[in-house]
């Protein structure tokens, strides 16, 4: 009886044994990794397998969420990967575990595969995933727009937790089948709910409810709801209004000008052959600092009412102003003759009038045509000869282009800035070659800007023959100015003019190029130097009729 029972032990042992070692060439049945089915397969099969599929996951971009937004890594690129074969052995082999070799014939499991990490690459790779998803908190604040508030609501920044996204990847980049949600640490906005809604109650919604009246005396001045918000700053952290004083005050004075400054300006003027300031003189306005506090604490309140005084304010620009410019001496003179045209030379003196006791201040800009206004009969000018389209005719105005060139050369030898100017297209002895300025409204104007620290006075007039322009200042600038030989000289051509008022011309005056420069000093240095060049037409001999 031993006998049998131990032969019967020793088959069902060898059994075991032959079973245990089939089972361990093979995967156990419907075993899967991270959801990728190898049951049954060899572990030679399984391996391939599993590296056909991690492979293509590993260099899939995986989409990564943090807070409310998204980016993408790459998992091999981050250092992430699998221990294939270490996956596979674990899961094969010849083992007299029972309950192993049971598992083989009763069915696998769900099993995640063994990861590998290079963790300072992967920390690297979400730090600047982090970085770029990450964002700030956003402050309440609050702006206007046609009168209604604008309200930007209060909200927590977002950055990612690097150091518990790691682990986080790590476990979960092979079965995320969507954007994966990592941890982040949220910050707080510096202004929050709290302060919006103390601004909405102290600031916003009294300030929207009706218009502010400014009282000053006897005179009243409504402000609607969309004229103050136009104006308004509203800091909610600090839960304060703040109006825009200079703009407030001249909403204000609009509607009233009898509440704007009665003040006299300071001015510069020639007399007697030299510049003289004209002191200012105080008057009654709105004081901007007291006007705004009022209509700031008006705005706010239910009476809705302002009540502003007067008070005594300076001139905007006073006599201590006008001393500080320094106009004391000439620093730029040049004049020009006059032609026997003596309806021309109306318009020069009446131009020259005009543009004396122009003030140009530091970094202002002289334009002519701007100096001079409208040129119309009513202000006396005249019709007199012009070029226009390369003839000899009339114009109302003709002749300004000698104050033009005039003026220029004057700021020439001051050493102001030439913004503008543009030479005439037949050359006229009475003028510079080349150093000249024609003029001819609104396309052709004359300009030039005051590069000094101080203000600069136009002194104009018509005398002894001659016109004459004179710049007053405190000099700044030496100048040395040059003038090329004529060269590329021509001849006058014949041209035909079929207009009613052809005059004939017999072409008394060749063509040429001409250049011209100069060369600004300043205490004693070169501060810079230019130069230009114009090529005059040859005057024409102008035949009136058909060739």
């Amino acid at each position: 009886m031993p006998v049998i029972i131990g032969a019967v032990v020793a088959v069902l042992l060898i059994a075991y044994v032959a079973a245990a070692a089939f089972a361990g060439s093979k995967v156990p049945r419907d075993t899967t990794v991270s959801g990728v089915q190898i049951g049954g397969m060899s572990a030679s099969e399984a391996r391939s397998t599993l590296n056909s599929a991690f492979e293509e996951k590993l260099a899939a971009p995986l989409k990564l969420a943090v807070g409310d937004q998204e980016g993408e890594l790459v998992p091999a690129d981050a250092g992430l990967g699998v221990d294939i074969d270490s996956t596979v052995k674990k899961l094969t082999g010849f083992t007299l575990d029972p309950r192993v070799v049971f598992a083989h014939f009763t069915g696998g499991a769900k099993l995640d595969p063994k990861v590998t990490s290079d963790d300072a690459k992967l920390t690297s790779a979400l730090t600047s995933i982090g970085d770029s998803l990450k964002t700030d908190p956003v402050d309440a604040s609050v702006v206007f727009e046609d009168g209604k508030p604008s309200i930007t609501e209060p909200k927590d920044g977002n950055t990612l937790n690097v150091d518990e996204a790691v682990p986080e990847v790590k476990s979960n980049f092979l079965s995320a089948t969507g954007p994966l949600k990592l941890p982040t640490t949220s910050t707080a906005p510096k202004v929050g709910q709290e302060q919006l809604d103390a601004a909405k109650r102290d600031i916003i919604d009294p300030m929207t409810s009706g218009p502010v009246t400014v009282k000053v005396g006897d005179t009243s001045v409504e402000l609607p709801v969309a004229e103050l918000t136009a104006i308004a700053t509203v800091d909610v952290a600090g839960n304060k209004l703040t109006l825009d004083q200079d703009k407030l005050k001249e909403l204000v004075v609009e509607k009233s000008p009898e509440l704007g400054s009665s003040g006299t300006d300071a001015k510069i003027v020639m007399e007697g052959g030299k510049p003289v300031v004209v002191p200012s003189k105080p008057g009654r306005a709105l004081n901007a600092d007291d006007l705004a506090a009022k209509v700031t604490t008006a705005a706010q309140s239910s009476e809705k009412t302002a009540n502003v005084e007067m008070s005594e304010s300076d001139a905007e620009f006073t006599t201590e102003d006008a001393n500080k410019l320094g106009v004391k001496e000439i620093i730029g003179e040049f004049d020009t003759p006059l032609t026997a045209d003596r309806v021309r030379t109306k318009n020069l003196i009446v131009g020259s009038k005009i543009i004396s006791n122009t003030l140009i201040k530091p970094g202002e800009t002289f334009s002519l045509l701007q100096a001079l206004g409208p040129v119309t009969y009513e202000r006396g000018f005249v019709d007199s000869g012009v070029v226009e389209s390369g003839f000899a005719t009339k114009a109302l105005g003709g002749g300004l282009s000698q104050l033009s060139t005039t003026t220029f050369n004057a700021a020439f030898f001051a050493g102001m800035d030439l913004v503008e100017f543009r030479q005439h297209s037949r050359y006229f002895s009475r003028y510079p070659e080349g150093r000249e300025a024609t003029l001819w409204g609104p396309s052709l104007d004359m300009k030039w800007k005051n590069p000094t620290q101080y203000g600069v006075l136009v002194d104009a007039y018509v005398a002894n023959n001659r016109v004459h322009v004179r710049l007053w200042s405190t000099k700044t600038f030496e100048v040395k100015s040059w003038t090329s030989p004529r060269r590329n000289i021509t001849s006058p051509q014949v041209v035909y003019n079929q207009r009613p008022d052809c005059k004939p011309e017999h072409g008394t005056t060749p063509g040429f190029t001409v250049d011209f420069g100069r060369e600004r000093y300043k205490d004693g240095k070169l501060h810079d130097k230019k130069s230009w060049t114009w090529t005059y037409n040859a005057w024409p001999i102008v035949k009136c009729g058909k060739p």
